[in-house]
């Protein structure tokens, strides 16, 4: 299926020379896993308060961007030079799972129209990524088979806080866009199971 995951490899590529600037001034995998939880949190309190300044919508694509970047750093990291560990693990999937909620939990504040159908798909982010968990456990590998991975979900709300801070207001639409993203996240769920269970 099509997924933003698929230019992983492009995007790693890009960050080597950042990889290696880190490394040589000794900041660690597990540093930049927390550096990436600690971005998400300024991102949602941002994005919380985006009501005062539509500036804080830029948050989101520029944020998530980083976020992204530091998400594929921190993996980078670990198996170029042999930081890999249990912790990191641990801190990785927890981390994601967490940064995921506080980031979509404004979107609660701003789309009211549309909250039983952010609700669900909060819930379906959790579910969706211990679905790709479970290829670890009963496969062979962690799986992010799109359609609604976390980078798509990335993408989604970068999207989403651009038009915000443009002025464009997608109340009219926003349950067929919600209602769209719980389908993909449903299907996304599916195709990793299966996969998993496949690999087993």
């Amino acid at each position: 299926m099509i997924s933003v995951y698929k230019l992983k490899p492009k995007f790693q590529q890009l960050l080597t020379p950042v990889l290696l600037f880190l490394h040589k001034n000794k900041i660690t995998a597990n540093q930049i896993t927390f550096g990436s939880i600690l971005l998400s949190v300024i991102i949602g309190v941002l994005f919380w308060n985006a009501g005062i300044s539509k500036w804080f919508f830029l948050s989101l694509p520029i944020g998530l961007l980083l976020r992204m970047a530091l998400n594929a750093l921190d993996g980078m990291m670990a198996r170029k030079f042999n930081q890999t560990s249990k912790l990191g693990e641990v801190l990785n999937e927890v981390g994601d799972i967490i940064s995921d909620v506080i980031i979509f939990f404004p979107l609660l504040k701003f789309q009211p129209e549309s909250l039983y159908l952010i609700v669900i798909c909060i819930i379906l982010s959790v579910i969706n990524e211990f679905a790709g968990l479970m290829g670890k456990v009963v496969g062979k590998e962690r799986r992010y088979d799109g359609p609604m991975g976390k980078s798509d979900r990335a993408l989604i709300l970068g999207l989403y806080g651009l038009l915000m801070f443009s002025g464009v207001s997608i109340s009219s639409v926003s349950e067929y866009i919600f209602g769209t993203v719980n389908i993909l996240l449903v299907i996304s769920t599916y195709i990793r199971l299966k996969k998993s269970l496949n690999e087993a």
